[in-house]
C-alpha cells in the first residue's frame, strides 16, 4: 500500500492574522445653528465624510461606534460643548480608540485647547484624524505634524506669559496697583497708591 504523498509546505497557507478592532468616534461641530433644520445639514455632511473615511480603513480594523457626537451652534473657541464633553468622558472610560473629524478646526480653533485635548488623547492611547487635511496620528508623519503643532502651542503659552509678566512689571514701575490688599499707610485711587495720612502716622 502506497503511503500518501506529503503536502509541500509552500502550499500550506498560514491563517490571516485577526486585525484588532479600533473603535472610531466621529465628532462634528457648527458654530451657529443656522441651517441645522435643513433636510441635509452641515453636521450630517461632516458625519458622512467621517464615516466614509472609517469605512475606507476597515482593512485596518476601524469600526464606527453607534453614538454620535454633534455640537450644533457651539463655538470652537472653547471646550464648553456638551457633545465634546461626552466624547471626552467616553475616551476616559476606554470606549474610543480613534477620534475622526472633518477638519481640525471642527474640534477646536484654539491651539492651547488643542494641546489640552491631545493630552487627554495620549493619556488614553487615542489617535486623531482630520479627513480633509491628511492629519492622522496613527501614522509617523501625523505624529511628527502633531509634535510641531504642540511646540507652537508651548511657544504661544510662553510668549503670553512673558507679555503678562512684562505688563505687570511696567505697571508696578509706574506705581499702579496690581490687585490685593494695599500696604499699610496707602489707599488705592484710580489704580495708584496714594498715602493715607491717618494710617501712615501709626
Amino acid at each position: 500500500m502506497r503511503s500518501p504523498r506529503p503536502v509541500p509546505t509552500s502550499s500550506i497557507q498560514a491563517p490571516h492574522p485577526v486585525m484588532p478592532k479600533r473603535r472610531c468616534a466621529v465628532y462634528t461641530r457648527k458654530s451657529t445653528d443656522e441651517g441645522l433644520d435643513q433636510e441635509y445639514n452641515s453636521l450630517e455632511a461632516q458625519r458622512d465624510a467621517g464615516l466614509a473615511f472609517i469605512a475606507s480603513q476597515r482593512h485596518e480594523g476601524w469600526i464606527a461606534v453607534e453614538d454620535g457626537y454633534d455640537d450644533g451652534g457651539y463655538s470652537g473657541g472653547n471646550l464648553d460643548r456638551p457633545a465634546l464633553e461626552r466624547l471626552l468622558a467616553d475616551i476616559e472610560a476606554g470606549r474610543i480608540d480613534i477620534v475622526v473629524v472633518y477638519k481640525i478646526d471642527r474640534l477646536t480653533r484654539s491651539l492651547a485647547d488643542f494641546a489640552k485635548l491631545v493630552e487627554v488623547f495620549d493619556r488614553n492611547g487615542v489617535s486623531f484624524v482630520a479627513v480633509t487635511q491628511q492629519f492622522n496620528t496613527t501614522t509617523s508623519m501625523g505624529r511628527l505634524t502633531l509634535n510641531i503643532l504642540l511646540s507652537f502651542a508651548q511657544f504661544e503659552r510662553e510668549v503670553t506669559g512673558e507679555r503678562i509678566r512684562d505688563k505687570i512689571a511696567a505697571s508696578k514701575a509706574k506705581g499702579m496697583w496690581m490687585g490685593g490688599m494695599p500696604p499699610l499707610g496707602y489707599d488705592v485711587v484710580e489704580s495708584k497708591h496714594v498715602v493715607n495720612e491717618r494710617e501712615a502716622a501709626l
